[in-house]
Formats: C-alpha cells, sequence, structure tokens
C-alpha cells in the first residue's frame, strides 16, 4: 500500500511505459497510411469512435469501482482480524494465571497470523503481481513472504510436534485454530476458566475463523472474468480505433492554420491520441493491480504490515519489553 502524498508521475510513466510503446505505434501507422500513403478512406466518422469511447468509460469505471470495493472489503476484513487479536491477547492475559499457557496461545496466535499471510500471498492464476510491469515495479520493496518459507516463519512460534503436526495439511491457518479451540477447551475441563469465559474464547476463535474465511474467499474468488475480458476487448478497441477516428479531425484544422503548420496539423493528432489512449489503458491497468488486495502488489493490503503490529500490540499488553522490529514503507510502500 502506497503511503506518501502521491505517485510521481515518472512512477506512472514507468509503470505503464511499455503500453505507451504499443500506442505510440498503433497511433503513427494510421498517420502514415493516411498522409503519406494517401489512403484518406482509412478514416473513420468521429461519432463512431465517440460512442465507443462512452462505452469503454462506462465499463472502465464500472471496473475501478468494484475492485476498489475489492481493496476496501480487504482493509475491513484485516481490521477485523487486528481487533480480535487484541481481544484475545487480552482474554488470555485475564483469564488464566499460567503464564507459561498464556505464552503458548498467543504464540499459537501469531504462528496463525504468519499462516494466513502467506496464504494470502500464494499466486493464483489470475492475480498480475508478477506480470511485467508490476514485477519490474518490485525493485523498491520486497515480500516478505517471497524471502523465507513458510516453515522458517512459524519455528519462534510453534512447538517441534506442533509444527510437524499441520505442516502436512493443506490449510495450515484453519488447523492452528483448531488447535486453539482444543486447547481452551481442555482448560476448560480442567477448571482453569469459568463457562462464560470459555463461551467468550470459542466466540473469539469463531470470528477468527470467519475472517479468515472472508480473506480466503476474496483470495479465490477473481474479479469476474466475463467483466475483465469484455473491459479488455472495450479498452483495445477504442484505443485502436481512436486515431482513425481522429485523422479528418485534425485534417480540417489545416483550413484554420496559416503558415509552417499549414498542411501539417495532422501530425498533432499522434500525441493527442496517445494521451487520450493512455488515460483509458492507465485506468485499466489501475484497476486490474487493484482487484486482489492480497497479492503483494504496491496497491494492496499491508497484511505483513498488520500482522507485525499485531504482534506488537500483543506483547506491549503481557508487559514485554523485547519487540520485533516493525515492518517500515520501502520507498513510501508498506507490505
Amino acid at each position: 500500500m502506497h503511503i506518501g502524498k502521491s505517485y510521481k508521475i515518472t512512477d506512472f510513466l514507468f509503470w505503464t511505459r511499455s503500453r505507451i510503446y504499443t500506442l505510440l505505434i498503433l497511433d503513427t501507422l494510421p498517420l502514415i497510411f493516411y498522409q503519406l500513403l494517401g489512403m484518406k478512406w482509412i478514416a473513420l466518422p468521429w461519432v463512431v469512435v465517440a460512442l465507443l469511447g462512452t462505452a469503454t468509460a462506462f465499463i472502465v469505471g464500472f471496473k475501478n469501482t468494484q475492485t476498489y470495493n475489492r481493496t476496501d472489503h480487504g482493509h475491513v476484513i484485516w481490521a477485523n482480524i487486528s481487533n480480535l487479536s487484541k481481544s484475545w491477547g487480552m482474554m488470555c492475559r485475564d483469564y488464566f494465571q499460567d503464564k507459561e499457557f498464556v505464552k503458548v496461545l498467543l504464540n499459537r496466535h501469531f504462528a496463525w497470523l504468519t499462516a494466513l499471510r502467506y496464504s494470502m500471498r500464494e499466486n493464483r492464476v489470475w492475480e498480475v503481481a508478477d506480470a511485467g510491469y508490476n514485477a519490474e515495479y518490485q525493485r523498491y520493496y520486497r515480500i516478505p513472504e517471497r524471502q523465507i518459507p513458510l516453515a522458517t516463519a512459524l519455528l519462534p512460534y510453534l512447538p517441534a510436534d506442533e509444527l510437524a503436526a499441520i505442516s502436512w495439511t493443506q490449510n495450515k491457518a484453519t488447523q492452528l485454530l483448531a488447535l486453539q479451540s482444543k486447547a481452551i477447551k481442555e482448560a476448560f475441563d480442567a477448571q482453569q476458566i469459568v463457562p462464560l469465559q470459555y463461551l467468550e474464547m470459542q466466540r473469539t476463535v469463531n470470528n477468527l475463523l470467519a475472517q479468515q474465511g472472508h480473506c480466503e474467499s476474496l483470495k479465490d474468488t477473481p474479479y469476474p472474468r466475463q467483466y475483465a475480458i469484455i473491459n479488455n476487448i472495450f479498452v483495445a478497441m477504442f484505443c485502436i480505433l481512436l486515431p482513425f477516428g481522429l485523422l479528418r479531425e485534425f485534417d480540417m484544422l489545416n483550413d484554420t492554420v496559416s503558415g509552417m503548420m499549414k498542411g501539417h496539423m495532422i501530425w498533432l493528432l499522434l500525441p493527442f491520441s496517445v494521451i487520450i489512449s493512455w488515460l483509458y489503458t492507465t485506468l485499466e491497468q489501475v484497476g486490474e493491480s487493484t482487484e486482489n488486495p492480497f497479492e503483494g502488489s504496491a496497491n494492496d493490503v499491508p497484511i505483513s504490515q498488520i500482522c507485525r503490529a499485531i504482534e506488537i500490540d500483543i506483547r506491549e499488553i503481557l508487559g514485554e519489553t523485547e519487540l520485533p522490529a516493525p515492518i517500515l514503507p520501502q520507498h513510501d510502500i508498506l507490505v
């Protein structure tokens, strides 16, 4: 997640430069055919292109609204996880006298957070974090989950037997919550907590499982493919046809000028056509990079930073002074 004042225009141009190169080629060819080769018949009526541009603007706007909602939903989910985690920490501290048991419960919770964020960083075929333009931008930041394997990240939190027990499972986060549920049931059976305390802790575990389910649903459900493809088709059609629709419009400008530019006004089509097309392709690229909020791109929910902040807060609740270092932004980007 970018937390600076704004992206620099140079960053945006760098991020979209491959599409700019493509647009330059697409917009130069009609000029050559029309002006240099005399193929005047290739010009299209402007009304046709304008209608297509209007429809494209609607579909691009719709996609960007929906993809923003997906990212916003991701922020809400992780805000809930943060609040539930702190509540869990306070309950563990206040309900149990056995400090070692409290430490086991909280370390297992940190392991759950770790397993969950690692699962959210797994690649899906529809995600674009590793697409050329996004992968190239990752030179500005590093994704922690790609630096060390999950088993190594879990070592500080889990004993060897628990780590071995969940190592073969597909959904490690769910198994860790199951262990939490089993542990507080055993504590209740041993009369370490009263029924109301047990119910409250079990309710928190269930709520954490619900938030995990929301994360997994958002991760495993892409933006509807039928809308994604129609968005790509409309943008591509508009960008291809735009210079053909502007040929006569810019050619007629020769009737309104005199001097050295007379007869050459049509060449102004190139910069203006590229700028207009770039606006559409950039909006489409922004929407595409926003639709999957956990994949690790520069605009995603900073789940690594959130998990570290949760751990720091809970350790402070317990009165610990040796705290892990917070995850700081890298070139204004939090991951």
